[in-house]
């Protein structure tokens, strides 16, 4: 088939022409056209790209600088919630101590009060104690006395009415009484 188009072209009467090597006016002229591609080329379309590569990079730097700028500012606020919560379970365990403190002592003045209240109570009724027995040996002498005037008249058979007499003798008795009794003890 090649061999065909050959003779063809031949006969036409044009000289067979190498197909590997081109005409000369085709590399002249596919050289321009390469030279003014070229030129626009450089002179908008590269520049143009260039500009776009370049926003494009800035952008991508831009966002990751911010990127980094948020994760720090991210850390130092998560440090800072730490810290203040590290500084507030401190501050709640010292009022927690506080309170623990001031309940013991507020327990340990309710006991002072309550056994000085005791104290007192139980003196009041020691020293109420004391001066109803006072009392009543008082009464108890004075009766007794009565009855040993009354007995011992009853006995001798005469009345023993001088007070004065009778109350000596009463007492002597009495503190003989108390004398035996303290001693017997």
């Amino acid at each position: 088939m090649i061999t065909n188009i050959l003779a063809a072209a031949t006969e036409e009467g044009a000289s067979p022409h190498n197909p590997i090597i081109p005409v000369w006016q085709e590399i002249v002229v596919g050289s321009v056209a390469f030279a003014v591609l070229c030129f626009i080329l450089m002179k908008f379309v590269f520049p143009q790209m260039e500009k776009t590569f370049r926003a494009r990079v800035d952008a991508i730097e831009g966002g990751i600088k911010r990127a980094e700028a948020a994760q720090a500012e991210a850390n130092e606020l998560l440090e800072q919630y730490r810290a203040q919560l590290a500084e507030a379970r401190t501050e709640a365990a010292r009022i927690r101590d506080e309170a623990r403190a001031d309940a013991e002592g507020i327990r340990q003045d309710v006991l002072a009060k309550a056994r000085e209240e005791s104290d007192r109570i139980i003196a009041a009724g020691r020293d109420q104690l004391a001066a109803q027995r006072e009392s009543i040996v008082r009464d108890l002498r004075s009766e007794v006395g009565t009855l040993a005037v009354d007995l011992a008249g009853r006995i001798v058979g005469e009345s023993l009415a001088d007070e004065a007499r009778s109350r000596g003798t009463v007492d002597r008795f009495i503190n003989e009484l108390g004398a035996g009794a303290a001693g017997g003890r």
